[in-house]
């Protein structure tokens, strides 16, 4: 609170003059006292939860850990505990933030007004329909949508709700299949949605609801002609769909009551057969999961443990025929099966020949092989030119590919030459798309019409505004269908009217010179650097800043990782970003070990026994930006979500002093607990990430990069703002076992608070949540940095 004080000047003199010049009498307050200022009030209070020491033991190796009573969710008394010490921390973060508020409502109308005012996403189409969602005023969650294409062709975008009516014919040309409000008013006020099909024939629509009363997600099958959900099939804990029989059948997967997928049936709709088990697959570390084929010809299955990974396939036209092997390789390998014009093609990374590989290929073998199957190579590998994704359609298949560093896509048109059985890339003819510089990222979009030659694409950029853009490949031209423009405040949202650009076959060309991309280069920089970790390898880091707002050596900075599963660290525009952007923050982002985008190995060399790698991989990125004067030694931040959270806080327990603040968003923080005895269910992935800790060496490396398990005693660690939810695969327990040590074992400094703020709700799906928390840790920073 902002306190207003009077200052009155004690010692001022009244002097009275009296024609004797040599006297004089002096008034005096002889009794008065100024006004002091009131006391400093007290910093809050953090809370401190019960201890109640377990022990556990291991390879020989006994620890003891007091706060497992957090997890375990059987014992209510232990969870009446957990729910009073949750709401102490929900107070005492607002506490030490409410001198915030003011600041907090600022940055939350700052945010939401850079919201997109666009509010239905850009229609893709599937045969004669539009399909789209929107959002009414004054609802919380979107209506599924579609329309007939022919009735409306230069459709533009729903900015109200009375896009969906034809005010010339006065006749409503849109259908609503599936409206979230009274899905939500079903389950109980929420309404989030994992999965949703739509039927080849575009008459059914299967989906799954959470419920989160049971804490499962309820299969629902709506027919969409009629508007009413089907009696059958009715399932729980549903975690992915699938159709076969163009339509009829509908394939399903369900998780055993530990959520691990495990058993596939097929449903044949309107018929009152009991719906069929397909497979089961009961052991623990045993996962399976399905998908259609592009062309709906095929269902693959795909079976993934510890131990290996298999593919089958199911014929559509006959889905209980059973299922075919046509892939087997080691475990955790990324495997994709499409079908085009009687060949099956393998997206994959597994070993050759025995031999690991570090990047993609391609194979392919005649659908009706000879047993065992042959697979053969399509592309001679070039590490000049590493595919890293692709998309099939019956004309084309286009490549997400990268160059020198670069994401480039390009198609190449089918079926491939029949004069050789395998290419080299740059002999097809390849047509590349022009992109801006400083992509980070291309994402493939639905692209469920297999037979239409336009397809879509996401293209991303940490000084550019999300482009989705269509292809057409028949000509090689593309349309920015949506993407924001933060200048001119509005969202450029077009569909069959937006100039067209063409193809290029110079790489060097970077497709912005007709100004069609909305970038923000001229406001924002965007620099790469390759810096030198402890081991001698080189490590990509980007960072963005503000032209105004950069001097060297005195910007805070905002320092993001992840490292972990091989998935690309998300580099992409933020919105809300752009308020610490404008107050002069840096933000960079730091391309560990164990991370994607350098291949295989560069996964492999930050996982399990070799995470540490990853970790040293953040302070070398740390300590380069503070060296380099890019951003101010004292005013370094960490951010990390989910696995990289592990990753920021392991890099706080081995250098806590490099880092004045972290944001830790439902981070797993206690491997050595939970890997060695899980609360929730861990796959496959996730032990090979880790590590197993039934494997000596793998055990010793989770204790040592464990943040749980390393916090330092009597350091001063930076301040700590820890986000975390109730419905996040890392139980709240994770999060709030590591604040509790962290106070306990640390300096305790009120400039330096641990918080734990938690979301009841799953932020993700409403903007204005979402918008709210960015504010929240925007105004967390701030106080820090300025403290």
């Amino acid at each position: 609170m902002n306190h207003f004080l009077t200052t009155l000047s004690h010692n001022h003199r009244y002097l009275l003059r009296r024609p004797n010049p040599s006297f004089t009498i002096r008034f005096a307050s002889a009794h008065y006292k100024p006004h002091k200022p009131p006391p400093p009030q007290a910093p809050p209070t953090p809370p401190k939860p019960p201890q109640k020491p377990a022990t556990f033991t291991l390879h020989d190796h006994t620890w003891e850990d007091p706060y497992s009573w957090m997890s375990n969710l059987n014992d209510k008394v232990a969870m009446r505990h957990m729910d009073v010490y949750m709401e102490q921390e929900q107070k005492y973060t607002e506490a030490v933030l409410a001198d915030t508020d003011r600041l907090q409502s600022k940055l939350q109308s700052e945010m939401a007004s850079r919201m997109s005012s666009q509010l239905s996403t850009p229609p893709f189409r599937w045969g004669p329909w539009l399909y789209y969602r929107r959002v009414e005023e004054g609802k919380q969650y979107p209506v599924l949508c579609r329309r007939l294409a022919s009735l409306n062709e230069e459709f533009i975008s729903h900015k109200s709700p009375t896009g969906g009516f034809d005010f010339i014919s006065g006749k409503r040309i849109e259908q609503k299949l599936i409206d979230y409000n009274q899905e939500a008013e079903r389950f109980g006020g929420y309404a989030y949605e994992e999965v949703s099909e739509v039927s080849p024939d575009h008459r059914f629509i299967a989906y799954t609801m959470y419920d989160k009363d049971n804490d499962f997600f309820k299969l629902c099958v709506r027919d969409l002609n009629l508007g009413s959900l089907c009696s059958k099939p009715q399932a729980d804990w549903v975690c992915n769909v699938a159709w076969a029989k163009g339509g009829q059948a509908l394939l399903y997967v369900v998780t055993d009551q530990k959520k691990k997928p495990y058993r596939i049936y097929c449903s044949m709709l309107g018929s009152k057969d009991e719906d069929v088990i397909l497979l089961e697959e009961p052991e623990e570390n045993v996962h399976v999961n399905i998908r259609h084929t592009k062309d709906f010809k095929f269902v693959t299955v795909y079976v993934f443990s510890t131990t290996y990974s298999k593919v089958f396939l199911i014929n559509a036209a006959d889905p209980l025929s059973g299922l075919t092997l046509v892939w087997e390789c080691e475990a955790c390998a990324h495997c994709i099966i499409e079908h085009h014009q009687g060949y099956l093609y393998l997206f994959t990374n597994a070993n050759k020949e025995g031999q690991s590989v570090n990047y993609h290929y391609i194979l392919r073998s005649p659908l009706h092989s000879s047993i065992p199957r042959k697979w053969e190579n399509v592309f001679i590998d070039d590490n000049d030119l590493v595919i890293e994704d692709v998309d099939f359609c019956d004309t084309h298949l286009v490549l997400i590919v990268k160059e020198g560093g670069r994401f480039r896509l390009c198609s190449v048109a089918l079926p491939l030459p029949r004069n050789k059985d395998v290419f080299h890339l740059k002999e097809l003819g390849l047509h590349f798309l022009p992109l801006p510089e400083s992509v980070s990222q291309i994402s493939p979009g639905p692209n469920y019409d297999f037979y239409s030659p336009i397809m879509r694409f996401t293209i991303s950029s940490p000084v550019m505004p999300d482009a989705v853009v269509d292809y057409d490949l028949s000509n090689g031209k593309f349309e920015i269908i949506q993407q924001q423009n933060l200048l001119q405040e509005r969202t450029r949202v077009l569909y069959g009217t937006a100039s067209s650009v063409g193809p290029t076959t110079d790489k060097k060309s970077n497709g912005n010179k007709d100004g069609s991309w909305n970038d923000l280069c001229e406001f924002y920089g965007c620099e790469k650097h390759e810096v030198v970790s402890s081991d001698g390898v080189k490590v990509g880091l980007t960072i963005v800043y503000s032209h105004k707002r950069k001097k060297e050596g005195e910007n805070p900075g905002l320092l993001h990782g992840h490292g972990a599963y091989g998935e690309l660290l998300d580099k992409k525009w933020c919105n809300e970003s752009k308020s610490l952007l404008d107050r002069g923050w840096i933000l960079a982002y730091a391309d560990v070990r164990g991370g994607g985008g350098r291949g295989k190995k560069w996964h492999e060399d930050g996982r399990s026994i070799k995470k540490t790698n990853s970790i040293s991989d953040y302070i070398s990125c740390a300590k380069f930006l503070i060296n380099n004067k890019i951003i101010h030694q004292n005013k370094l931040a960490g951010w990390g979500y989910s696995a990289g959270g592990l990753l920021i806080a392991s890099a706080i327990n081995f250098s806590p002093h490099l880092f004045r603040a972290a944001i830790l968003k439902v981070p797993f923080l206690d491997p050595s607990n939970t890997l060695v005895s899980p609360i929730l269910p861990l796959t496959p992935a996730d032990y090979e990430e880790f590590g197993y800790p039934g494997d000596i060496d793998d055990f010793k490396a989770i204790r040592r990069f464990c943040p749980y398990e390393n916090i330092q005693n009597g350091v001063l660690y930076p301040a700590v703002l820890v986000t975390s939810s109730f419905n996040t695969r890392f139980g709240v327990w994770e999060a709030a076992k590591w604040v509790a040590r962290v106070r306990e074992r640390t300096i305790y400094d009120p400039n330096h608070p641990i918080l734990l703020n938690l979301t009841t709700d799953l932020v993700e799906e409403n903007r204005y949540l979402r918008c709210k928390e960015s504010a929240l840790e925007a105004a967390f920073l701030l106080k820090i940095m300025d403290s």
